[in-house]
């Protein structure tokens, strides 16, 4: 099995992980109904996507 020689530093273990974070959502107010949405994603109540009714909203 594979051992390090050296201890691995506080700084070299930060760069490797430095990707490694949470992101937050991109939520967003919706301009005509004022619900919160995810940005790219269609509203499910109102059924519209860039100002288009794309799916009939289930009531």
């Amino acid at each position: 099995m594979a051992v390090p020689k050296r201890k691995t530093t506080k700084s070299r273990t930060g760069k490797r992980r430095s990707h490694m974070k949470h992101r937050s959502k991109n939520i967003i107010e919706d301009k005509k109904s004022g619900e919160y949405r995810l940005s790219h994603h269609l509203d499910l109540k109102t059924g519209f996507y860039k100002g288009r009714q794309v799916i009939d909203p289930k009531e």
